[in-house]
């Protein structure tokens, strides 16, 4: 696999993909797959009021400050994921966890391109719950977890699966190196950037400090 740079331009995901491996910008690659489908969730976050930026590779959608909700496509399906799902009613109980990390029900899986557009309706009531919680400046409560792991960790899992899945499977003491090598970062912004760098490590089992 080529080490190439994630998109850092929302507008780059729907046109090429998000930049993470060798099918990127061709017609193997999941977003033509889902197009259809990814860009009614894109109309309908934009509807919402939400702004789209690019983190991880993905469209980010904000709102007061925090991330709303996060797009991805994958092989077998694309997704919208709820971040702090832990807040969220999910009265039809549609949202599902995306893999072993995911402490909450998080993210609408989709695989079908017509499937966003007839939930609607559910997607905006869904979205509209989740920036009221950003409007109050509400957030989960912390639980309890063998490894206190940053923020911007827990994001980069819950938004994609084969990390979620790989970090999961770490061993303790690896798991730890990673949270020690990210949380002595002074900014939010160095721990993204060790993150992106270090995620192919993550992916074949090594800790932070192991070559």
């Amino acid at each position: 696999m080529t080490d190439r740079a994630m998109i850092t331009d929302p507008d780059s995901f729907f046109a090429q993909g998000c930049g993470r491996c060798d099918r990127f910008a061709t017609a193997d690659c999941s977003t033509r797959l889902w197009l259809t489908g990814l860009l009614t969730l894109r109309r309908i976050a934009l509807d919402a009021g939400l702004t789209e930026v690019a983190k991880w590779g993905h469209p980010v959608y904000m709102h007061a400050d925090r991330n709303i909700a996060i797009m991805g496509a994958f092989r077998g399906d694309y997704r919208l994921t709820i971040f702090n799902a832990a807040l969220m009613q999910d009265p039809e109980g549609l949202l599902e966890k995306q893999g072993p990390n995911t402490r909450h029900p998080d993210c609408f899986r989709f695989t079908d391109n017509a499937a966003p557009a007839a939930l609607e309706p559910v997607i905006r009531a869904y979205l509209a719950e989740a920036m009221s919680y950003a409007d109050q400046g509400l957030l989960p409560p912390k639980e309890p977890t063998e490894v206190e792991l940053p923020p911007e960790l827990v994001e980069a899992l819950d938004a994609d699966p084969d990390l979620s899945e790989a970090f999961a499977a770490l061993t303790p003491g690896r798991q730890k190196s990673w949270a020690l090598h990210l949380n002595d970062a002074k900014t939010s912004a160095t721990r993204l950037a060790r993150i992106g760098k270090g995620r192919a490590k993550i992916l074949a089992g090594k800790g932070a400090t192991e070559r």
